[in-house]
């Protein structure tokens, strides 16, 4: 049940907006209702938000608010001009004074008043974008509550706090192609103005940026652009809004405005894991994603991991040309990235890079060597995968078959292949032998060793498909080993035992008793 000193404050703020709406003459009462948006208590600042909310939703609809630039209050108030031009510049104030506070109590302690502000801000959007403030400057020209929209995604991006919830509720806008544009090209300006002369950005900025900028999402043609927040009589081909090209341009200025400030380590992964499914296909100039992607493929470890499936997409469709990539792709190769999170994709991406049969015989034995020596300490389910890779890049390059077909080879210590050597054209990889895949033959697991036996055969058969196995967890292969039916019980001796100590003419039932 409702207090009633809270009820009692409630019909005090009907009755304030009712009288406000009604006369003119009452305008002043406006001011109590944006004094108790200043409120503290949370109950209070709700209601005064929800009053506000009707107030300025009908001002707007009636259009009761100055049109134009809006010029100082006292100089309007003072001069002579008439008394309907006065009201509606002085209440224009008191709008842009509502707006203000509903932009700060989007970093208000409770979600809940966050929540309604937005909301409310959001409807103002709507209603100016329907009754606009500003005069168009010519007939049929395009307009959009740029500004108010402006303050709202700066405020959404709090230097301070992770919004992330709030941003969460925000998504629902984004599906509406003129604030999904205007979204961009706001994002856009807040992280140049947050970031222009200020070398430490906090990084509840950067998360709460990255969180907004991955949920804008672009449709796939132009004839998808049908879905406007800001209800208009009819579309312009005009405007810019209407087109997937304009979009396209600000989804990159966007982007690249955000990613050639230098970000957190954490956040870099987190925009590679998404770069190429989510950034790359948008961008006007995919090309133009070649500085930060070499940077980060350069940072080495799992950063020059997630790296790489945006390089093979410039690579394979842009035509981009990165010197010395093999030679970097041979270094990521060390024991961790048989533990890293990203093995998967990496040995996915891996397979792709070495497809080509047009690669020199010795940079791919580079590969299958360096695979091979860290096979000897890699896990089972790590094996499982690498094994059949190594046999693959073996069919797909006969030339480097010698590796298995060296019966007298050097003898292990003499090991002609360096794997300190960080060229793989220097390594003397096809100089040496894959000894180690003979002895991964005689490995623990049983899988393993049937595995690593493959080389005893002929390598004419047709590439086995990695696919199935780079998810393989070490979980699945003990459930999977658990499900094996064994084979039936085998007796193990002929005579059957009788009593502990075994049969009477046993030796041991000879010589002791239990007493």
């Amino acid at each position: 049940m409702e207090p009633a000193g809270r009820g009692d404050a409630r019909r005090a703020l009907g009755r304030l907006l009712e009288a406000v709406l009604a006369s003119r003459g009452r305008a002043n009462a406006v001011f109590d209702i944006l004094a108790a948006l200043q409120s503290e208590d949370q109950e209070e600042t709700q209601d005064a938000a929800r009053a506000c909310s009707r107030l300025f939703g009908a001002l707007l609809e009636r259009e009761e608010l100055f049109v134009g630039q809006l010029p100082p209050e006292d100089a309007v108030m003072a001069g002579s001009q008439g008394p309907t031009r006065k009201y509606k510049v002085w209440m224009r104030h008191r709008y842009q004074s509502c707006c203000n506070r509903l932009v700060e109590l989007l970093a208000h302690s409770s979600f809940q008043v966050k929540e309604l502000a937005l909301s409310t801000l959001m409807k103002f959007v709507q209603l100016e974008g329907t009754h606009p403030l500003e005069k168009p400057k010519w007939e049929g020209n395009y307009l959009f509550p740029r500004q108010l929209f402006k303050s709202v995604v700066g405020g959404l991006l709090s230097q301070d706090e992770d919004h992330s919830l709030l941003l969460s509720q925000f998504r629902e806008y984004l599906e509406h192609d003129d604030i999904r544009y205007h979204t961009m090209q706001a994002a856009a300006d807040t992280v140049a103005r947050v970031t222009d002369g200020h070398p430490e950005v906090p990084l509840p900025f950067w998360n709460n940026a990255f969180m907004l900028l991955v949920a804008v999402s672009l449709p796939v043609q132009d004839g998808d652009l049908s879905s406007f927040y800001v209800k208009h009589a009819q579309l312009s081909d005009k405007w810019k809004v209407t087109h997937l090209k304009e979009h396209r341009k600000a989804f990159q200025r966007m982007w690249l405005g955000f990613l050639k400030h230098k970000l957190p380590l954490s956040l870099c992964k987190k925009v590679l894991v998404v770069m190429h499914d989510s950034i790359l296909p948008h961008l006007a100039q995919p090309s133009l994603m070649i500085d930060f992607l070499t940077r980060a493929y350069d940072i080495g470890g799992a950063v020059s991991l997630l790296a790489l499936n945006g390089l093979f997409i410039l690579i394979h469709k842009h035509n981009l040309e990165y010197p010395n990539f093999y030679q970097k792709l041979y270094s990521l190769l060390d024991p961790s990235i048989f533990h890293v999170k990203y093995r998967a994709r990496f040995f996915h991406l891996a397979d792709l890079f070495l497809s080509s049969s047009h690669l020199p015989a010795y940079l791919v034995a580079a590969f299958a060597k360096r695979l091979s020596r860290l096979a000897l300490t890699a896990p089972p389910e790590a094996l499982l995968m690498v094994l059949p890779f190594i046999c693959n890049l073996l069919r797909r390059h006969p030339a480097c078959r010698v590796l298995v077909h060296r019966p007298r080879g050097s003898e292990l210590d003499s090991d002609p292949y360096d794997p300190d050597e960080e060229d793989p054209a220097k390594s003397q990889a096809l100089e040496s032998s894959l000894w180690e895949l003979q002895a991964l033959q005689q490995h623990y697991h049983p899988e393993v060793s049937k595995a690593a036996s493959v080389i005893n055969q002929l390598l004419c058969l047709p590439e086995v498909s990695i696919t199935p196995l780079l998810e393989l967890t070490a979980f699945e292969m003990f459930e999977r080993d658990l499900k094996k039916k064994g084979p039936e019980a085998m007796p193990l001796e002929f005579v059957p035992a009788q009593g502990l100590l075994g049969r009477q003419d046993h030796l041991c039932a000879q010589h002791f008793t239990l007493g």
